[in-house]
């Protein structure tokens, strides 16, 4: 996970839950996953537009 290990990730998520506080913690998480969402649903609708339009009835039917 990027070269940190269980020490350093605990270390950054004391220092976020100091700086953000307990409240807004669960909110930030709600933020980052509704983006993360909207960038995986994006990136989706392109795979879907580069088809050429026989494979999209295959594409279907893999997923």
């Amino acid at each position: 996970m990027f070269g940190l290990g269980w020490p350093e990730v605990s270390i950054i998520l004391i220092v976020a839950l100091l700086i953000f506080g307990p409240k807004k913690i669960p909110e930030l998480g709600g933020a980052l996953g509704k983006t993360l969402r909207g960038f995986k649903d994006e990136f989706q609708g392109m795979d879907d537009e580069q088809l050429p339009e026989g494979e999209e009835a295959d594409a279907e039917y893999r997923d």
